[in-house]
């Protein structure tokens, strides 16, 4: 049995957020916004091109959170447990149900290359419950023409936003969704990282009139507020990453104490997404064997068990 030693208590390779990069209260001028923005996103930059073997459950649980938001300005009600439930045990290629495809529409954006066309607009729009529109092929041109232009990173993502909402006040959602889409463009990186509609009811986006009011696409001071939320998403961006590194060392520094023939495609699928179901079953995997190889990675504090049930579980770094 190989004997790991024990991991540091911070990755070395790991960007930190300067404090200096977080604004620490309201940002009154556009200038101060700008400066935020620019520096956090440059931080996060350097951890999304150095591309960790856990970066896909990085995305997805910051498309979990995204959702979360999404889904709340859908009218509805699911938090992250009833959003992992809708998704992980609904039988294969079953529906997620409404909460669940909204879900769904995020985990698409964070697992994919930044580009869409007339099509995965409409896939995408159905996902997040919007009515057929026959104009998906001017909105693809639009995202590749703001992708395209010399408009910074942070305005560019505003102005899809502005211009989705304009044109269909009823497909916010989208908005945000293709803000995070056109950023990852703008930025050229190989996938989208899910960071704005998680932002969506946080104080970026509270008007200063003193009634708190939500700055919406196409308000005055939309653009600042997108800049804001962007540099505070940034920093929640990294925090996390943090946490689950730390979590992606204690497993890897476990994988040697396993024994269950089929453990390194659970151990890939944990890399790969927010969660693993227990009930997992592979080629080389049992139901039962998956389960004990969990329990075992929890008493390593590798992964956590998310459902809080004694059934029914889900893990995750």
């Amino acid at each position: 049995m190989i004997r790991a030693s024990q991991p540091p208590a911070v990755p070395p390779a790991l960007p930190r957020m300067p404090a200096w990069a977080q604004p620490d209260g309201p940002v009154a001028n556009d200038v101060d916004a700008a400066f935020y923005t620019g520096a956090a996103l440059g931080t996060l930059d350097g951890l999304v091109r150095s591309e960790p073997e856990w970066a896909g459950s990085w995305r997805q649980r910051l498309a979990l959170k995204c959702a979360v938001a999404a889904v709340r300005l859908a009218g509805r009600s699911e938090e992250e447990a009833a959003l992992r439930d809708a998704w992980y045990l609904r039988p294969s290629g079953g529906d997620p149900g409404p909460a669940g495809s909204i879900l769904g529409a995020w985990r698409y954006l964070a697992s994919r290359p930044p580009a869409i066309d007339a099509e995965g607009l409409a896939q995408v729009s159905e996902w997040l419950g919007l009515r057929p529109d026959g104009a998906y092929g001017k909105l693809a041109e639009t995202v590749e023409e703001l992708a395209a232009g010399d408009r910074p990173a942070p305005l560019a993502a505003a102005a899809i936003a502005s211009y989705v909402v304009a044109r269909r006040p009823d497909a916010e959602l989208l908005a945000w969704w293709l803000a995070d889409l056109v950023l990852a463009r703008k930025l050229r990186w190989p996938r989208p990282v899910p960071l704005l509609a998680a932002q969506l009811y946080s104080s970026a986006f509270r008007s200063g009139d003193g009634r708190g009011k939500r700055v919406r696409p196409g308000d005055p001071a939309f653009e600042r507020a997108v800049c804001v939320a962007l540099a505070v998403g940034a920093g929640d961006g990294l925090r996390l990453a943090l946490d689950i590194a730390r979590r992606a060392d204690r497993l890897a520094a476990a994988t040697p104490k396993l024994r269950a023939k089929g453990a390194g495609e659970a151990i890939r699928r944990l890399l790969d997404d927010d969660a693993v179901p227990s009930s997992l079953s592979t080629r080389n995997l049992s139901r039962f064997a998956a389960r004990r190889l969990f329990e075992r990675l929890q008493t390593f504090e590798a992964v956590r068990e998310l459902s809080g049930r004694a059934s029914f579980r889900l893990y995750g770094l």
